[in-house]
């Protein structure tokens, strides 16, 4: 569904301070995915996401999405078929417009239409029952700014918004990063349901290891621009927090393993 091949990707290139962050990297992700990705800080998670959306070009390499290649494609033209929210509850939404207002602009990403834009009253009934089984509490708010929501809130607008042109690969970056665990818990659950229904491709970062191996079918592990853990199936359910944290201690105390120690 989504093949990446021989990425590379330098910055500062040609400076004191160039820094190799992938070289020749390449992955493939299967129609349906749903990936959990994790790594140390500066590993090359975010680079990546921001790579495949077209917010960062590569340097080398090439991207292919249901067989389409977009290596070059601009990321306005991505996002007609890649959904993204990012850590900042705000990035996905516009404070100053209403729920309904910023729900009618995601519904019409792709569409053409003029200074006279507005949501309709067919629009609005559809809002109002897609946030009623969301029980996210906006459906009685859809007049209220989004700015006035909380943090919780405007994260779960900003999935709902992602969700709703139906797009072929969804991109979560750390997307419950700056919630409260209880906001954090359902957002994640409002994610797995919105995934599910929609049968949607999913990468998604995470440093919270339990939530890694409880969600999606896959797990890929980065270290230095490099995929050192990709697994997936009966081997990601019986996976547990120690045995990543032993591979992490692993790749720390020993570098980057050319073998699976976790598993033996």
């Amino acid at each position: 569904m989504l093949r990446i091949r021989n990425l590379s990707k330098i910055f500062n290139k040609g400076t004191v301070n160039e820094s190799v962050l992938f070289d020749n990297l390449s992955l493939t992700i299967n129609d349906g995915d749903f990936i959990t990705i994790i790594g140390s800080n500066g590993a090359g998670k975010s680079t990546l996401l921001n790579i495949i959306s077209g917010n960062t070009e590569l340097d080398e390499g090439e991207i292919t999405l249901n067989e389409r290649d977009i290596t070059t494609l601009p990321e306005y033209k991505r996002t007609k078929f890649i959904g993204r929210v990012f850590q900042n509850p705000s990035s996905g939404v516009s404070p100053s417009m209403t729920v309904l207002e910023n729900l009618s602009m995601a519904y019409s990403k792709g569409t053409k239409f003029g200074l006279s834009f507005g949501a309709t009253k067919k629009e609005r009934s559809l809002f109002k029952e897609l946030l009623k089984e969301y029980s996210l509490g906006l459906e009685e708010k859809l007049d209220v700014k989004v700015g006035a929501l909380s943090g919780g809130q405007r994260q779960a607008l900003s999935l709902v918004m992602a969700s709703l042109s139906k797009p072929s690969l969804m991109l979560l970056d750390e997307h419950t990063a700056a919630l409260d665990p209880s906001m954090s818990s359902k957002v994640l659950e409002l994610t797995s349901q919105i995934v599910n229904e929609n049968k949607m491709t999913t990468l998604m970062i995470t440093h919270d290891l339990n939530d890694a191996i409880s969600l999606g079918n896959r797990l890929i592990m980065l270290h230095r621009g490099k995929i050192i853990l990709d697994i997936y199936g009966d081997e990601k359910k019986n996976l547990t927090t120690e045995s990543l944290l032993d591979y992490f201690k692993n790749v720390a105390d020993k570098g980057v393993l050319s073998d699976r120690t976790l598993f033996s």
